[in-house]
């Protein structure tokens, strides 16, 4: 176990590296608080080894619970399968009428963003690190396309993986929206110096014309629920904020950062 809130992005970067090449837990069960909670049923993820528990730590949960609760492992890839897990879960708890209910509800509000008029279409990097850098994977290629833009540097339902600066030069992005997992805007924001001291982070386009934002990922990008539906629509407003009026979001979700924080 480790205490990433102490530690920069590149050392939480190698210490993860470090864990999974050794083969050692990266999350540790507080047994005491497991058997207080005693769940009837253990809802993880299995899209990403990083944020995922491990095969072996569901199975040591389940064993300090005696086998009894029941495991539901969702793996989504895209705004489709988030909405099918939404209504794997109805099904476990017995919820079915109003997982429909809200898919029905998400799905209307992915289709408003979809059928938004746009008269052009920017090239938009999401940066789901900072050091080293990492483009966003899984979902979040769709969610820009859905929400009028251009994702040329990953693919939707492939992993986040590790890019090159070069990569990003190349694109020349129109936006950069940055999405550190697991991180809100105060966050990223301590972390952005490292990148704004890189003379070819300087050479972007979106960089020069200060079309750089800060999203909170914890909450809307990094992990797959309902939420995710509002990061499509924060997107949507910072792609295209006159074409999106209907779409409300909040306030504190997104900040467009300040030059000087994006140059150094």
């Amino acid at each position: 176990a480790f205490e990433p809130g102490r530690m920069t992005g590149r050392e939480i970067d190698s210490k993860i590296v470090e864990l999974m090449r050794s083969g050692s837990d990266i999350y540790v069960i507080d047994e005491k608080v497991l058997k207080r909670a005693s769940p009837d049923l253990i809802v993880a993820q299995g899209m990403c080894e990083v944020c995922s528990p491990f095969t072996k730590e569901i199975s040591r949960a389940v064993s300090v619970l005696g086998g009894r609760p029941d495991v539901l492992v969702l793996d989504p890839h895209d705004l489709d399968d988030i909405l099918v897990s939404v209504m794997d879960v109805a099904e476990k708890v017995g919820r079915v009428r109003e997982g429909r209910r809200l898919v029905a509800s998400l799905q209307k509000r992915i289709d408003a963003v979809r059928n938004m008029n746009v008269n052009s279409k920017p090239r938009v990097l999401c940066i789901e690190w900072l050091d080293p850098l990492f483009t966003a994977g899984h979902w979040v290629p769709q969610m820009v396309e859905y929400a009028g833009g251009i994702n040329g540097l990953s693919s939707t339902g492939e992993p986040s993986r590790r890019m090159e600066i070069d990569e990003a030069v190349r694109f020349d992005p129109d936006i950069i929206v940055l999405m550190p997992c697991g991180f809100e805007i105060p966050r990223t924001l301590k972390e952005l110096p490292a990148l704004a001291r890189k003379e070819k982070w300087k050479s972007l386009r979106a960089v020069r014309n200060g079309n750089v934002y800060a999203v909170n990922a914890n909450a809307y990008f990094s992990k797959p629920g309902p939420r995710t539906v509002a990061g499509l629509e924060i997107l949507a407003k910072i792609l295209h904020p006159k074409n999106s009026p209907r779409i409300k979001i909040m306030k504190s979700s997104h900040k467009k950062v300040p030059t000087s924080a994006i140059v150094s």
